[in-house]
């Protein structure tokens, strides 16, 4: 029997890579996990109590492009968060999650030609997977471009040559960035929306991690758009209540941009889409309308903030993120740092290379460990504590 191909040179996915580093070795002291990036703040309360509420929707095939109170409410949030007024009719359509959307946006918007030649599909290195399985699967040539200490922790796509270029049918870019933290600014995003339309390519902004930050919110790509005069089918945004309302498990996520975008999105979402269940989908308006759990959130990260910036004041190439909840660690090798650390200490880190793409020596990623900082407070610090005197003490 025969397989696909275009997906048999997948590296093995982060997190079964690590079990196989890690797993055969017998941890070294109390297990404490700081590798996935899964939110363990409260939610809201109340949201369960909203899902019961309308849980006789269970019984409806709930609507596809989400309903019309979750657009309504993405779409004032949006207008409150960036200053830009979106049609919730024909500029937002709700998500299962933001990787559904980041990997069907693909499916709906790449050609399957740029300028006569196999398009190209950009994104930073380190990056998000999805990513990289979006290009593949529509047939495009994923190329890695280096988001580095030299770059800001940002990918340079102005570096790129222009036969690249030329080919370039969708730029992925994550700011806040996973695993680096780094914010794109205005001026950044008006670079990289000047270049899109100077080579005609999409732009696809994830920016999931948008509302945890150290001292100011980041700019949005939409925001941005908007304040150029660009066209709106330029750029789509995509946003969660995972990282913003600690509700990974609600699957709640939208992407919003030019109508023409939406209707195409919309259009494969009719054919092959996995919709939210009605009762969730009330849950999720409701969160959208909230912010008053998004400041508390945000406080309790920023003490994190504040105890990371304490723990590993001393650790040479230390820098501490701008945004998002993971800490970006140098270190000789990755693979060789989160082995010694689970061996010596319980505690389970991400090696940065299975983040990012390219040969040893070549890969951005292997010399640096990813820290997710979601435990509570004194079990980070403890934890950091030992990772900071196992690795750098």
């Amino acid at each position: 029997m025969q397989f696909p191909e275009r997906f048999s040179n997948l590296p093995p996915y982060a997190f079964p890579r690590l079990r196989a580093l890690l797993d055969a070795h017998a941890p070294g002291g109390e297990v404490m996990h700081m590798t996935i990036g899964e939110p363990k703040h409260p939610f809201p309360q109340w949201v369960t109590e909203v899902i019961a509420e309308h849980a006789a929707g269970f019984n409806n095939y709930p609507p596809n492009e989400g309903s019309p109170e979750l657009r309504g409410a993405i779409a004032d949030w949006v207008k409150r968060r960036y200053g830009v007024s979106i049609d919730p009719d024909t500029q937002v359509m709700a998500l299962n999650g933001t990787r559904e959307g980041l990997y069907n946006a693909a499916m709906a918007l790449c050609p399957e030609s740029k300028n006569g030649r196999r398009p190209v599909v950009v994104m930073p290195n380190p990056f998000y997977q999805v990513y990289m399985v979006a290009a593949i699967s529509v047939g495009a040539e994923p190329v890695f471009v280096p988001a580095t200490a030299d770059t800001g922790f940002l990918p340079d796509f102005a570096a790129l040559p222009p036969e690249i270029l030329n080919r370039v049918a969708v730029a992925y870019i994550c700011s806040p960035a996973n695993p680096q933290g780094a914010v794109a600014g205005r001026d950044y995003w008006a670079d990289l929306i000047a270049l899109a339309e100077r080579y005609d390519f999409r732009i696809f902004a994830d920016e999931c991690y948008s509302e945890i930050w150290r001292d100011s919110p980041p700019p949005g790509a939409l925001q941005v758009a908007a304040e150029c005069g660009t066209d709106p089918e330029r750029v789509a945004i995509f946003h969660s209540l995972s990282k913003r309302s600690n509700l990974p498990g609600l699957r709640s996520g939208f992407i919003a941009g030019g109508p023409q975008s939406i209707a195409q999105a919309k259009l494969l979402r009719s054919y092959a889409g996995a919709p939210l269940p009605s009762p969730l989908q009330a849950a999720a308006a409701r969160v959208w309308a909230d912010e008053a759990h998004v400041e508390e959130n945000r406080a309790l990260y920023q003490e994190k903030y504040a105890i990371a910036d304490e723990v590993l004041a001393g650790v040479p190439g230390y820098r501490g993120p701008e945004a998002g909840f993971f800490l970006w660690l140098p270190v000789e090798d990755g693979e060789r740092a989160a082995l010694k650390l689970w061996r010596e200490t319980g505690v389970r880190v991400l090696p940065g290379a299975y983040l990012a793409q390219g040969a040893p020596g070549e890969n951005p990623g292997e010399t640096y460990i990813r820290v997710a900082m979601v435990a509570p407070k004194e079990d980070l610090r403890r934890g950091l504590i030992r990772l900071r005197d196992c690795l750098y003490g």
